[in-house]
């Protein structure tokens, strides 16, 4: 059987998530060897990105350092690594400042995320529902213009759920073999990493990321996974470990070890 030994991709408090000691402690139970704290993170500018930040309360450019130091002062009490990382939002445009805010901020590994088009997070269906099925197939080809842009610009070590835009019933089964290979190719010669990432795997949803034609299509161009239960909630982490576990073991591969 597959053992996940390090769970890459999880929230605290410090985004949408949980208290830094609750979700290392549930990656402790879970038997990991480590966890990385990986918040959400936007730098981009402009009053809509400002509103939202404050709305949501997505405000680690401000206080990693923060939360830093709340991260060593739990390290010590369980018996596994922590990571110091982050979830950045990607836009091409973002690009110069997300490199600056990288280099100053030094953190442990960085993932990247699509989580926008046409200005609004993919997860809202509402927001598209009224579009014309050729209109949400040209949003589905942007996402993976800002995806390929994102692996291509190797600002980050791991691409999160690179095929996010699928838990959306309006968005679902309009990615192509031809969006597939081309973001294979982009990321066979990148050193950025896709996650197979369990975040809804055990919700209505149901299903991985990347989804089975888009893992095959990325195995055949030899590239590899690093793990991630895109957990907000600790007693998550051990199911859906226990789940990527089962899902390596059937593709027959082993997660990449980034840290």
């Amino acid at each position: 059987m597959t053992r996940i030994a390090h769970d890459y991709h999880t929230h605290s408090t410090y985004s949408d998530g949980s208290f830094l000691w609750s979700m290392i402690g549930a990656a402790a139970e879970a038997g990991l060897d480590g966890i990385g704290i990986s918040d959400h993170c936007n730098v981009s500018a402009g009053a809509t990105h400002d509103r939202r930040k404050k709305v949501m309360g997505f405000n680690l450019d401000r206080t990693y350092e923060r939360r830093r130091e709340g991260i060593e002062a739990v390290r010590e009490r369980f018996d596994v690594d922590v990571y110091d990382a982050v979830e950045m939002d990607y836009e091409p445009a973002d690009e110069a400042d997300i490199r600056e805010f990288l280099a100053a901020a030094d953190f442990d590994y960085a993932i990247g995320s699509v989580h926008y088009l046409d200005g609004m997070n993919v997860h809202f269906g509402s927001y598209y529902a009224d579009k014309s099925r050729e209109e949400r197939r040209d949003l589905v080809g942007r996402y993976f213009e800002k995806l390929v842009a994102l692996v291509d610009a190797e600002l980050f070590e791991i691409a999160a759920h690179p095929d996010l835009f699928e838990r959306t019933a309006e968005f679902r089964g309009l990615a192509t073999d031809d969006h597939y290979h081309e973001a294979a190719e982009a990321f066979r010669s990148s050193r950025t990493i896709p996650e197979l990432n369990a975040g809804r795997v055990l919700d209505e949803y149901g299903e991985f990321h990347p989804a089975p034609g888009f893992v095959e299509t990325l195995l055949e161009h030899g590239v590899e996974f690093t793990a991630g239960t895109d957990a907000h909630d600790p007693e998550v982490i051990g199911p859906r470990v226990r789940e990527l576990e089962a899902q390596f073991e059937r593709y027959g591969i082993e997660p990449v070890t980034v840290v």
